[in-house]
């Protein structure tokens, strides 16, 4: 396989590293009151992206269709066991092992994001808090054992996984390739993003200054 064809669609990819930065701001913002906001606005943007690849796992393309990246247990063992072997079979799209991840991930995120929002409205108390502690740090285990799979794939197969989830290509027979790669929904999906960050991060300036100055009616009053 000399030849590379698109394999992820550019929705895909705007879906998973915008996951990747929000991800990694949620969990540096995470133990600090001052970035609070940051914290909060990011783990919205988590579950706006899940509602979205929810979504696109039944209408999108090929290899970002759940039904592309169903495997049995059994599948899932003899892929792990060849892979601690150097001997996994190669797939153009998710692995087995890959699969699982991607399905704890997806779960994690939406159990981890419902326990953050009603942590913010003040639901559950303490029981809420260490719920959305352990859902994340779960998260972040997955994350380590994805990135140690992927890495020893690449290595495995010589083909860079990074770059393919950048680029969207990977080698593969013509027949395996994506035709379409969507990439106008790709930039939709920036620029909801990038116009929701600003218009939260507005509203969180102003809600400082809003409350100031209900405080100094008070006192004038």
């Amino acid at each position: 396989m000399s030849e590379r064809f698109q394999v992820w669609d550019v929705p895909t990819r705007v879906f998973h590293w915008s996951m990747v930065l929000s991800f990694c701001g949620v969990f540096l913002t995470s133990e600090s009151e001052r970035y609070r906001d940051i914290h909060v606005m990011l783990g919205y943007t988590m579950l706006g992206l899940i509602s979205f690849r929810v979504l696109w796992g039944f209408i999108g393309t090929r290899y970002s269709r759940f039904t592309s990246f169903l495997f049995t247990s059994g599948e899932v063992l003899t892929y792990v066991s060849a892979l601690a072997r150097g001997r996994a079979e190669r797939y153009v799209g998710h692995n087995p092992a890959g699969s699982v991840a991607i399905w704890l991930l997806l779960f994690l995120t939406i159990g981890s994001g419902v326990s953050g929002v009603l942590l913010f409205q003040d639901v559950g108390g303490d029981m809420m808090a260490e719920l959305h502690e352990v859902l994340s740090f779960a998260m972040l285990a997955v994350v380590a054992v994805h990135i140690a799979g992927v890495v020893m794939s690449s290595i495995l197969h010589r083909e860079n996984l990074v770059s393919a989830m950048i680029t969207g290509t990977k080698e593969a027979d013509p027949e395996a390739g994506e035709e379409r790669s969507y990439a106008w929904l790709g930039v939709i999906m920036l620029l909801a993003v990038v116009t929701f960050w600003a218009g939260y991060s507005a509203l969180s300036a102003m809600a400082p200054a809003e409350v100031a100055g209900h405080a100094e009616q008070r006192d004038d009053d």
